[in-house]
């Protein structure tokens, strides 16, 4: 197996090899691991021991699938969008808006029943659960900046199939967002009058 191989896999799996595989290489300091290891590691997605694992095929499949809900969204609103675009002034609320969501379905109690499937939140911060394309659906649904991606591609989705109907959604989402920036001020101020 190439030098450049075993490393890249020693980082996507996060193997710390021992001392003795270090060494200097052509391409500068390099980590080789050995055979037996990293063929363990390919097998299991970590190191002896571990049954949690995620091969690079299930994030291909999530992509795949986003992949696919985007490229059916352009052909689907391809006209519409034409007649009704979305202007500058609206980003804002559509930020806003995707902020909000990605943070209802990646942190909240109401998002409980969307994570529960693919998340253990036994009183603990949420972790995912169970192995290959489950746990990765458990690293997007805890992650708000990769369910934000998902949540912008639904908002605009609707803003551009359904224009006043996405206003509103986003307008609603936009003004739960300033809300929990307003609590969060809120908070930092009676903090800061307290101490």
């Amino acid at each position: 197996m190439p030098r450049g191989t075993r490393i890249f896999i020693w980082m996507i799996n996060r193997v710390r090899p021992p001392l003795s595989a270090r060494g200097w290489g052509a391409a500068g300091w390099v980590i080789s691991m050995p055979m037996a290891a990293t063929e363990e590691s390919l097998r299991t997605g970590g190191p002896r021991g571990t049954d949690e694992r995620t091969e690079p095929v299930d994030y291909a499949a999530i992509n795949a699938v986003y992949a696919a809900l985007a490229a059916g969204l352009l052909y689907a609103t391809r006209e519409r969008a034409a007649e009704e675009p979305i202007a500058v002034r609206e980003l804002i609320p559509l930020s806003a808006a995707t902020f909000a969501l990605s943070k209802v379905i990646a942190r909240e109690k109401v998002g409980t029943w969307l994570r529960e499937p693919f998340v253990d939140q036994d009183g603990h911060p949420p972790r995912p659960t169970g192995r290959r394309l489950q746990r990765a659906i458990g690293e997007l649904v805890t992650c708000t900046r990769c369910v934000g991606a998902w949540s912008a591609l639904g908002i605009v989705g609707l803003r551009v199939a359904s224009p006043t109907t996405g206003r509103t959604v986003a307008n609603v989402l936009a003004a739960s967002a300033a809300n929990d920036w307003m609590q969060a001020g809120f908070r930092l101020l009676c903090n800061r009058s307290d101490s």
